[in-house]
């Protein structure tokens, strides 16, 4: 379910930011508004999406996966989890979920990283950051992603299992956000095996279910 849109005004225009498709290996961002909802959509089959969030008026305000899963005392993003930023307070709401496996858990990859593991192309790490400077955003640091559509399992003497990706074209995860922020989503290269395989993506915006 999706959170109310709480003190929002129907009466007052406000700016509905255009859809943006994010190229396999490449990054992307789009702005949203209190109460707007995001769609994050698979444009074929395999996509990962990298998601991080900063508030429009205060970057260094992130959306927070480390915070996100003590807010919520699991490693595992279902539908109603309010995900949070580094100060505890949330950021979106996922809705909508075709896919119902996302990693919370995974950092982003580095080009040095790739390369070592033999894949070639940009990190997503570094792609993120090229995005985040030529947005305009001051930010600290870059925190981890969320990492959409990514599968991974947690086993019972903590090792981290990659499994191989089961999204397909036109999967996609619906968020209400609930403050203004800044998102980038990276189609880059993972390096892990089952989910190495960049897939383009599409970000867009409504103000209800019907505007997508």
């Amino acid at each position: 379910m999706l959170l109310m849109r709480e003190g929002f005004d129907a009466t007052c225009e406000r700016p509905l930011a255009a859809p943006v498709t994010v190229l396999a290996g490449q990054t992307g961002s789009i702005k949203v508004l209190r109460g707007q909802l995001l769609r994050i959509t698979a444009q074929e089959a395999g996509a990962v999406a990298s998601l991080f969030g900063f508030q429009c008026d205060d970057p260094s305000v992130w959306l927070s996966v480390h915070h996100t899963r003590v807010f919520s005392n699991s490693y595992l993003l279902g539908s109603g989890m309010r995900m949070v930023n580094n100060r505890r307070r949330p950021v979106m709401v996922l809705g909508k979920d075709s896919v119902k496996r996302h990693d919370l858990l995974m950092p982003a990859s580095t080009t040095a990283w790739l390369a070592e593991k033999g894949y070639r192309g940009e990190g997503c790490l570094e792609s993120v950051q090229r995005e985040v400077a030529r947005l305009g955003l001051n930010v600290p640091k870059l925190p981890d992603p969320i990492n959409l559509f990514m599968h991974v399992s947690l086993l019972r003497d903590g090792s981290l299992v990659p499994e191989a990706n089961q999204t397909q074209a036109g999967d996609s995860i619906t968020c209400r956000v609930v403050v203004d922020s800044w998102f980038v989503v990276s189609a880059c290269n993972t390096g892990i095996e089952g989910n190495d395989q960049p897939a383009p993506l599409r970000l867009s915006v409504a103000e209800d279910l019907h505007g997508f």
